[in-house]
């Protein structure tokens, strides 16, 4: 169900793209989301377990994840920041607010008592870590950057589908029904219409010059030789 739920993002973000950004999406585009979304609440249709608290959380991460996307997309058509400024005053609005939460919740205090920081390979492993969350960070902005701030919460939906295909042979935990698997194969495809739609109509119009006519260059007709 938590996969369902995370679909809830990519219709927000495109909700939230037309209201903040004005970006109207093809009808092509509508129907591949509408795939998406309601192959994924397909697949799950069998499996509802409504709990009010695990909703509430998984809605709002999709509220904030889609209103994180569409204002990255803004600053950046902006111009106002650019791709590592966005990075850097993100992360730092975030230092006040993630250390309160994790005094409250104790986790600072579990981290700062570790025995495990003069660890030379956990040393090494932190580190790595910390240099693909800046990887993972910027990847994001750049994706952003380059297509739409829904193409990327799609992209970032997209890990969810290849881990239940994995999932159906590694693990031994998945149980097979038709309807879950009809619903997931639904929610793949349109996934992959959306990608030919995003791809294909991002080409650049060849220009159309007739060899008959000829066409003006500086003003006078080009020669056709």
């Amino acid at each position: 169900m938590f996969t369902v739920l995370r679909r809830f993002s990519i219709l927000m973000t495109m909700i939230a793209e037309y209201y903040i950004l004005g970006v109207q999406s093809t009808s092509s585009v509508k129907l591949s989301v509408g795939a998406m979304v309601g192959g994924a609440l397909l697949a799950a249709s069998n499996d509802l377990a409504f709990d009010a608290i695990g909703y509430t959380y998984i809605l709002a991460n999709d509220f904030f994840t889609a209103a994180y996307g569409v204002y990255i997309k803004k600053k950046l058509e902006s111009k106002e920041l650019g791709k590592y400024g966005i990075m850097y005053y993100n992360s730092l609005f975030m230092i006040l607010p993630a250390t309160m939460i994790s005094v409250c919740t104790g986790d600072f205090r579990k981290a700062i008592g570790y025995n495990g920081w003069h660890d030379l390979g956990f040393g090494i492993q932190f580190g790595l870590s910390c240099i693909m969350g800046f990887i993972l960070i910027y990847s994001t902005i750049l994706c952003t950057s380059y297509n739409s701030a829904l193409t990327t919460t799609i992209v970032g939906c997209l890990k969810n589908i290849f881990v239940t295909y994995i999932g159906m042979y590694i693990g031994g935990d998945y149980v097979f029904s038709m309807v879950n698997f009809v619903g997931l194969n639904i929610s793949v495809l349109g996934s992959i219409v959306y990608s030919v739609i995003t791809f294909t109509s991002s080409k650049p119009a060849p220009t159309s010059t007739s060899l008959e006519t000829g066409s003006l260059t500086n003003g006078k007709p080009a020669q056709v030789t």
